[in-house]
């Protein structure tokens, strides 16, 4: 009971912090930005209506106006669809706009030979033109072969796939899972639960033991990661770069252990920046050991506001502020954010040399 007011709800409660503390909030990022992990097609499997396809001009103004010097568009798709993508934003601005191609998942219930396809399709996409690969959380979560089986991240059938990857030099974006508490059970304990209320989709809590002779709804949180790390270490010629850091933000020590152990990982900060700004000197110390790895990335509809939170967060240190844009208590988690204050080496390569490098290696290696 709140006096005077009665009842509230959880929702409803939206506190003021009364803290006076320094306030900085940078216009332009530091130095010229990449944004590595983006989309802007929407209405691709695995992308969504929220992101349009942006008329060039004005997104280039945007552009212009906070400093981002390419954005990565994940929506490519593939055949009829990329063509469209790329004459609409990488042909005529290439240094500008890269865009990923993606998988055909539908495919993937009734080819057997799913992995061959999709290299036959790669080889396509990159000699149209694609830039990288994105695969989407489908696969590992939902996907699944002939006999109904989820299909695992490092199923080996995949691995042609992953080597045409390679042999192209394209870095292939992945997304293999979601927060750690999407894996949890819906109960009091569990700190994702207001934006699990609100889209019940999302919460992948496996439903069916494996005791009971029955496949599980969903594989654990902990056996997707076990799964990623065997794909990295058995293919370690193919660049991958892990969205939202790795897909593990909760535990940087995973990330960091699996970084040092395969060279081939990179790790997009996309999307993550509340999970990064509770655990400031964790987040600082990783960014700064594996700096030539780490790569800005928003995952959010191309928005001034947005992208100076993010240059807040990299370049300040800022104390208890809000990874909302609107300033608010976010939805996805009751907690406020602080800065990391990288140094300017640092910032250099995570804003944009780490993913020009990347981004480079196809086109350096003669593949049109």
């Amino acid at each position: 009971m709140v006096p005077g007011n009665g009842e509230i709800t959880l929702p409803e409660y939206a506190p003021r912090p009364m803290l006076t503390v320094p306030v900085n909030k940078p216009i332009r990022p530091r130095f010229d930005a990449i944004d590595a992990h983006n989309h802007l097609g929407g209405g691709v499997f695995g992308g969504s209506e929220s992101f349009p396809r942006w008329p060039v001009d004005q997104l280039l103004h945007l552009m212009d106006e906070v400093a981002v010097r390419m954005i990565v568009d994940l929506d490519g798709g593939w055949g009829d669809r990329l063509h469209e993508e790329i004459a609409h934003y990488q042909e005529p601005h290439p240094d500008r706009f890269a865009v990923f191609s993606g998988l055909d998942y539908e495919n993937f219930a009734t080819d057997p030979s799913f992995g061959e396809t999709e290299a036959r399709r790669l080889r396509d996409s990159v000699a149209s033109g694609a830039r990288g690969l994105k695969v989407w959380k489908v696969l590992g979560l939902r996907l699944r072969d002939q006999q109904g089986r989820l299909i695992p991240i490092d199923d080996e059938r995949l691995d042609p796939l992953w080597a045409t990857a390679a042999e192209l030099r394209v870095p292939v974006m992945i997304h293999i899972a979601d927060p750690v508490a999407f894996f949890q059970p819906l109960d009091r304990f569990n700190e994702r639960w207001e934006e699990l209320n609100r889209h019940p989709d999302w919460h992948f809590y496996p439903t069916r033991p494996k005791g009971d002779g029955t496949h599980p709804d969903f594989a654990s949180f902990d056996e997707l990661m076990e799964q990623f790390e065997g794909l990295l270490t058995r293919h370690s010629a193919t660049t991958f770069i892990g969205a939202h850091v790795g897909c593990y933000a909760e535990n940087l020590g995973w990330v960091s252990r699996v970084m040092d152990k395969c060279p081939n990982f990179y790790a997009d900060i996309s999307a993550r920046i509340q999970e990064l700004g509770r655990q400031p000197f964790t987040a600082r110390d990783f960014m700064i050991r594996h700096q030539d790895r780490v790569l800005f990335g928003t995952d959010a509809t191309p928005d001034a506001e947005v992208y100076r939170i993010y240059y807040r967060f990299l370049e300040t240190r800022d104390e208890y502020f809000s990874s909302s844009n609107r300033g608010e208590v976010p939805g996805n988690g009751r907690w406020m954010i602080y800065g990391v204050d990288l140094p300017d080496d640092v910032l250099r390569k995570v804003y944009y040399d780490n993913a020009h490098h990347v981004l480079s290696a196809a086109v350096t290696s003669g593949v049109k």
